[in-house]
């Protein structure tokens, strides 16, 4: 690619070319030539737009068309050579474009500016991502609604403080994280609608003199409406901030599970067994099993909060409208999504190969005095006892049997009539484990038939 030609871009305004230290600061194509399919198929939208209100001719508008579809394919093939000299994406491609059909090529330009040409590429492709995102996710709900069907009347401890708290499924468990997901899910969609409208056509900041149809181009690019604001439409990249805030709890999310998978799958625990293609082993010590693909995931917040937290600063001092601080906008977001996407795809590998200890689960569920609850709640339906006098009761109870080195329902019945004399043999039906999740039947409890009723609702919803 010819670029001698890169310091004319500025019409003739300076007599010489920044140095090389103002180029490097200056120049994006860097990175931002991951928008060179976004870039190619705006101006190509533009330019039929063009031709068909009678700014260009239509001989022009084809000329154009072809040499774009031609840059696009040597790109693609990695036979495009990007100029550092021409700073950005734009004007890579417009140079080429100008090296292949001669002077239809500075036709394109008619009618918008690079600041309405960057928040459209940006735009569609933070669109994209949106995609890719809600498409992770569903695979990703797939995944656990799978786990929860398999063990939908498996018990395990649920946990408050990472104490044993009380008895629950690991399919309402799996269905937790099913919830979770739906709303990021929602999220990236209520974000995607939100975002899709067309910037093309504000031009620098204030508009265009020339008839342009801004519903074509919008239309041709698969938007709702255009933007019905100039200024607000160069200076806008909430729909980027609002994808990254998405991002950030979805990644959130898939750091709270990775977590849970790091604990379960410890020798201590030994809830799960993680498969061979998410886990590695030791340089010294051959009986480990290391969860890093959960550990990587757990540490991926990071980076999708810090391109959150860098965004809004860039844009938290910015008057109306385009300023230069915007260059610094796409890194951030590249990195973001990427991980996200990555992270989806992992995670969804880890959920569906995962396999659950069931005898593992149901035995650390029926320890540490985990139906105590039950145990209240009991003596509140059965005595008719005040809640607060039940809960003295079984902690009575419960301090009995640590004293006996045992659990709740090892106990006997003399034992508990020391403590309350109108206790009867019926107290040992609510003991149990299997008693003690069954009997959660309100909804949104952890009974099995609740659970499997919440399998199909999820099944037919998606």
């Amino acid at each position: 690619m010819n670029t001698k030609s890169a310091n004319t871009m500025w019409g003739g305004r300076f007599s010489a070319g920044p140095d090389a230290i103002m180029e490097a600061i200056n120049a994006s194509i860097g990175f931002d030539k991951r928008l060179a399919p976004q870039d190619i198929e705006g101006s190509r939208a533009h330019a039929a737009m063009l031709a068909a209100t009678g700014i260009i001719r239509s001989e022009d508008a084809v000329a154009i068309d072809a040499g774009l579809a031609q840059v696009l394919q040597e790109i693609e093939a990695g036979a495009f050579t990007f100029s550092t000299a021409l700073e950005d994406i734009h004007m890579n491609v417009e140079a080429r474009l100008s090296e292949i059909i001669g002077a239809p090529a500075g036709r394109l330009h008619t009618a918008r500016s690079r600041n309405d040409q960057v928040a459209l590429d940006f735009r569609m492709w933070v669109r994209a991502q949106c995609d890719a995102a809600i498409s992770g996710l569903d695979a990703l709900i797939r995944a656990f609604l799978a786990q929860a069907e398999a063990g939908a009347d498996w018990v395990m401890p649920g946990f408050t403080h990472l104490q044993t708290a009380q008895p629950v499924t690991w399919g309402h468990h799996m269905l937790a994280y099913v919830e979770m997901f739906a709303r990021d899910k929602s999220r990236f969609e209520d974000a995607r609608k939100r975002m899709n409208e067309c910037p093309l056509g504000a031009a620098a900041l204030a508009g265009t003199s020339f008839p342009i149809d801004r519903h074509i181009t919008a239309q041709a690019l698969g938007f709702d409406r255009p933007t019905a604001n100039s200024l607000d439409t160069v200076s806008d990249r909430d729909f980027a901030l609002e994808f990254l805030g998405a991002a950030s709890i979805c990644a959130m999310h898939l750091s709270r599970f990775a977590e849970e998978l790091v604990i379960w799958s410890s020798a201590q625990f030994r809830f799960v067994r993680m498969s061979d293609r998410f886990s590695t082993g030791s340089s010294i010590m051959p009986q480990k099993r290391n969860p890093d693909a959960a550990e990587l995931l757990r540490a991926k917040l990071g980076r999708i909060l810090g391109a959150t937290v860098a965004l809004f600063t860039v844009m938290k001092g910015l008057p109306l409208t385009y300023s230069k601080d915007m260059q610094e906008d796409k890194e951030q977001v590249f990195d973001a999504a990427d991980n996200l996407i990555l992270g989806l795809a992992a995670m969804e590998g880890m959920v569906r190969d995962l396999t659950a200890n069931r005898a593992a689960l149901e035995q650390a569920a029926s320890a540490g005095f985990s139906t105590a609850t039950d145990l209240a709640d009991w003596l509140v339906r059965a005595l008719n006892l005040p809640f607060r006098e039940a809960h003295h009761v079984t902690g009575a109870l419960v301090k009995l049997a640590e004293d006996k080195g045992c659990d709740l329902p090892d106990l006997t019945l003399q034992d508990m009539q020391k403590i309350h004399g109108e206790i009867t043999q019926e107290v040992y039906s609510v003991l149990g484990v299997q008693n003690s999740v069954a009997s959660r039947t309100s909804y949104g409890g952890t009974a099995p038939d609740n659970v499997r009723a919440q399998i199909a609702r999820w099944k037919e919803g998606l």
